[in-house]
């Protein structure tokens, strides 16, 4: 099938062989490591924590992100990609084998899992901007979208069967079982990486170390007002969309008292959600709509998922509920990877992607506290609530935040370093910095 013909579809990425294999490697680790979510989650709440610790999962696991990304985005751009991925998924394997043996001799408090979902978190942190900056070298330019899209949807096949293989584990052998299980996925990516031959790292610059990286990342975000653009609707989008991570265990553990299978299957109605969405959705809404109104109609979507998770208390429906924070989940986020890919230069996509990274996570890492904080002193409905007025408000800023008007109108391809003070960005147009 011609390729250029279906450029809108969801599995046009999956036509190229090198991109298949990898992505195919990476969703048996999503799989294993959605099933570890939820025997984290399960095993949090058998240890008799409260509302808040409970919550606080997610923004552990989100707190890496915010603290190591960019340095990992400048080793993304100054070290092989292929090598660095393989050491993270030996990081990774590494860290959930301690987390099986601290269970198995019973030495796992609230605390100690806290940790070691946090060093978990350090493993994705650096492993992130390498992946994300090897999918654009792998396809093509056509290929880009159905990447973004088939990146999600990844995510969310692995929240499908990830989620409910770790209810029947858990149900059958235990929460130990389940972490060591995740390390030997780890492990099978490694093998999977070692036969792909990545290219090595572009010799067009001199290499940078690791300050002046930093300071040509910094550089770059202040003279595009592009990647400024992202920036902003990629924080203020995280910030809200943390209530999901943060309160939808909260209400099925501690208001619909779920048991291992049916928490599995909260989490895999969340992925259904997200798949449906990624593959019926969002193909046909890419042909009819522009970026920027796409975000808003799957942020849309998320409000009156959060007035929904409020009110529901019925275990099928909140089934559906959840379904439907996985579609308004993947039509936001989808389209704002497409949005940063399309601003970044390649030279610096590395840095560029760990700087998005960094920012959405950790501003997800702060919603997670501030909902999880709201929900244990105000309740969760009355979170759910202002969450989901707040979230509706915010929209109102896509108007001077406009996607289509500052990435898609113009995609800037800045130089690093020298050019950056260059004649070319003395011009008042390429000096104006957005944000301020």
């Amino acid at each position: 099938m011609n390729v250029r013909l279906n450029k809108t579809s969801t599995f046009a990425a999956l036509r190229n062989p090198v991109y298949r294999k990898l992505w195919f490697a990476i969703l048996l680790s999503g799989t294993c490591v959605a099933a570890q979510d939820t025997a984290a989650t399960w095993t949090m709440n058998m240890l008799g924590s409260s509302t808040f610790l409970l919550s606080l999962i997610s923004t552990v696991a989100s707190l890496p992100f915010f603290l190591f990304t960019l340095p990992a985005g400048a080793l993304a751009d100054m070290v092989n990609r292929r090598k660095l991925l393989c050491i993270m998924n030996l990081w990774l394997a590494g860290a959930a084998v301690l987390l099986a043996i601290l269970g198995s001799f019973q030495l796992l408090n609230p605390y100690v899992l806290l940790f070691c979902v946090f060093l978990i978190g350090v493993g994705f942190a650096f492993h992130a901007p390498a992946w994300s900056a090897i999918v654009p070298d792998v396809v093509t330019d056509e290929e880009l979208p159905s990447a973004a899209t088939l990146g999600g949807l990844q995510l969310n096949v692995s929240g499908i069967i990830g989620p409910a293989l770790g209810g029947v584990l858990l149900y059958f052998l235990g929460a130990n079982w389940v972490f060591a299980v995740n390390a030997l996925c780890f492990v099978v990516v490694i093998l999977a990486l070692l036969q792909w031959k990545g290219p090595e790292v572009e010799s067009g610059f001199p290499v940078e170390n690791f300050l002046e990286s930093f300071s040509t990342a910094v550089r770059y975000v202040r003279y595009s007002p592009s990647i400024q653009v992202v920036l902003a609707r990629n924080v203020l989008f995280a910030f809200f969309i943390s209530v999901i991570p943060a309160l939808i265990p909260v209400i099925g553990l501690k208001e619909l008292r779920l048991r291992p299978c049916s928490l599995g299957l909260l989490f895999t109605s969340m992925g259904a959600g997200s798949v449906l969405s990624a593959v019926f959705v969002l193909p046909r809404a890419r042909e009819r709509l522009s970026s920027n109104t796409l975000i808003v109609l799957g942020n849309l979507l998320v409000v009156l998922v959060y007035v929904l998770m409020a009110f529901v208390r019925q275990r099928e429906l909140f089934l559906v509920v959840a379904a439907l924070a996985g579609a308004g989940w993947t039509l936001s986020a989808s389209e704002l990877w497409v949005a940063a890919q399309r601003a970044m230069p390649s030279w610096a996509r590395g840095r560029m992607n760990a700087t998005v990274i960094m920012v959405s996570q950790g501003a997800i890492a702060l919603g997670g506290v501030v909902w999880g904080f709201s929900s244990q002193a105000a309740g969760v409905n009355v979170t759910l609530v202002v969450a989901a007025v707040a979230m509706a408000l915010s929209l109102l800023l896509a108007i001077p935040l406009s996607i289509n008007l500052y990435v898609f109108s113009e995609v800037s391809d800045l130089k690093p370093t020298s050019a950056v003070g260059s004649d070319s960005l003395k011009n008042p147009a390429h000096l104006f910095n957005f944000l301020t």
